[in-house]
């Protein structure tokens, strides 16, 4: 009896065991059963016309993440830098152009409203470089690095004033050389004063190269034409302005693809190196705009330039006059430091920071970029437009140039700098500026615009 009461306590125990699993099973298939038909109404609901309200809603909010974007780049472009506070200057120079004939204050406004526009344009270049890769980046700064001095010399080239592109543009030199470079060597020597700065010594000493190429290009135009030892008097020094501008085109084509295939650029090995020490870099180096957002402001910056380009080149001689200034002093001087703003700030913040490398790539790589390219460029575009723009810098001018870029080579062939050499590159700056100051260009008067 006991053991058939045992048995049966075992028996009901394994029905009730039984029992549970299947009360489980059945409410496993019930919840099965609960959740296929709630998937049938919700894909009814799905399918009833709610989902057009959904929709607009989507629409809507779509719409409205375009244009916080949109506002949001014109925020980081227009208005993430003290300096764009200058911008409002470009419009009203125009204003003051269509009210009144004072070309002094014309030619000082629209100076003033560049400057912010040059800055933007080289950090729009900057951002479409984040997303191009360092070999199209790197043309894209050579290309917009200088893009300011050349919408200038362009307008003042189809004007006929080829005295003021040639000033200008052997004044962007003069800038970078000397006043660029110089306040990133003092600048970066009273930061680290207790120790030398050093910097790579070969690529300082091929820009210095390039340099008295370009030096070079322009001394035997100017002596053919001064020593009266011209083959065909008039015709020969413009015919080899001509051919040096070709060569010294096709040097820069060179040195612009060994640099970008060999080397990058002069950024690459210093942020690889310091993106081993110091993890926050990636997030200073991210874009702040998209791609296409880029390339907009890019067309954008640059053609609202080239409109203030065309007040400031017709103020130029009303504000010689109306100020008491040389028209070579504003050419040399005043313009080139407008378009080299941007590259000024930035070479002395990198050597502050111990990146000499990259102070010396901005200061002399434009330099170089002016040198070979822009100068070559603008007499290749006056044979085009029939305008005879040439080489010849006359005597002063050339001599200036010449002496600048021995100066800087002699700073630069033991790869160390100092803010004693910075102070020596200003104070060689000072001296230049002085003798344009008194300087009387003997060919000013020929290049007046003729009216059409």
């Amino acid at each position: 009896m006991a053991k058939d009461s045992q048995f049966s306590g075992g028996k009901s125990h394994l029905e009730m065991g039984s029992l549970e699993g299947r009360a489980v099973l059945q409410l496993e298939d019930e919840n099965l059963v609960d959740s296929k038909h709630n998937d049938r109404r919700t894909s009814s609901m799905d399918a009833t016309p709610q989902i057009s309200v959904f929709d607009t809603n989507t629409d809507d909010v779509s719409c409205k993440c375009t244009w916080n974007c949109i506002l949001r780049q014109m925020h980081i472009v227009l208005f993430s830098k003290k300096l764009n506070l200058l911008i409002p200057c470009g419009p009203l120079a125009m204003l003051v152009d269509t009210l009144t004939d004072h070309h002094g204050w014309i030619f000082f406004l629209s100076l003033l409203g560049i400057i912010p526009l040059a800055e933007r344009l080289g950090w729009a270049t900057e951002q479409l470089a984040f997303y191009t890769g360092p070999t199209v980046g790197g043309l894209l700064n050579a290309t917009f690095g200088n893009a300011t001095e050349l919408i200038i010399s362009m307008y003042a080239l189809r004007r006929g004033m080829i005295r003021v592109v040639q000033q200008s543009l052997l004044g962007s030199i003069l800038s970078n050389t000397l006043l660029v470079l110089g306040c990133a060597f003092f600048a970066g020597g009273i930061a680290h004063s207790t120790k030398d700065q050093l910097f790579d010594k070969g690529n300082a000493v091929m820009n210095s190269g390039l340099l008295l190429m370009a030096v070079m290009g322009l001394l035997f135009p100017a002596v053919l034409h001064f020593t009266h030892t011209e083959l065909h008097f008039g015709k020969s020094e413009l015919a080899l302005s001509r051919f040096s501008s070709c060569v010294m085109l096709v040097a820069y084509g060179a040195y612009l693809f060994y640099q970008l295939t060999s080397q990058n650029s002069f950024y690459m090995p210093l942020a690889e190196e310091e993106g081993e020490n110091d993890e926050g870099l990636e997030e200073e180096e991210a874009p702040e705009i998209s791609k296409w957002g880029s390339i907009i402001w890019l067309s954008i910056l640059t053609l609202w330039i080239a409109v203030l380009s065309e007040y400031l080149v017709n103020a130029i001689e009303g504000a010689s006059v109306s100020m008491s200034i040389p028209v070579a002093f504003i050419s040399v001087i005043l313009l080139p430091i407008v378009g080299n703003a941007a590259e000024h700030a930035g070479a002395v913040m990198f050597a502050v920071k111990d990146k000499l490398d990259i102070s010396l790539g901005v200061a002399i790589g434009s330099s170089t970029q002016i040198a070979m390219f822009g100068i070559p460029f603008c007499v290749v575009i006056g044979w085009i437009m029939g305008r005879p723009m040439d080489l010849n810098f006359q005597l002063f001018e050339t001599a200036t140039l010449f002496m600048s870029v021995l100066v800087v080579a002699f700073m630069l062939q033991d790869g160390t700098s100092n803010y004693f050499k910075g102070l020596m590159l200003l104070l060689c700056y000072l001296i230049v500026a002085a003798s344009f100051f008194v300087h009387i260009d003997p060919e000013a008067i020929q290049d007046k615009p003729k009216k059409t």
